[in-house]
């Protein structure tokens, strides 16, 4: 079962990754601010924990490799900086 709060995590997650794309798609941000990379981060992670909480398995699965992707594109831009 899952409560009001895991529904807005699972929400605030999706308009993270949202927020990202339209931000860099309108030249606000790029691919290479560290904000971009931590609110695909959180996105991803909101997602995954309402989807896990649900037991549905593909967003789970891809938010988890979207995740990933994100964290290692942060540790580059820090380990560069």
């Amino acid at each position: 079962m899952t409560t009001k709060f895991d529904e807005f995590l699972g929400w605030l997650g999706a308009a993270a990754i949202i927020v990202a794309y339209a931000l860099n798609t309108f030249g606000i941000i790029t691919t290479h601010d560290i904000s971009y990379h931590v609110l695909n981060l959180c996105g991803a992670l909101g997602i995954i924990y309402i989807s896990a909480k649900k037991k549905v398995y593909q967003p789970t699965v891809v938010n988890s490799i979207w995740f990933v992707i994100a964290l290692i594109a942060l540790i580059k831009i820090l380990a560069d900086s």
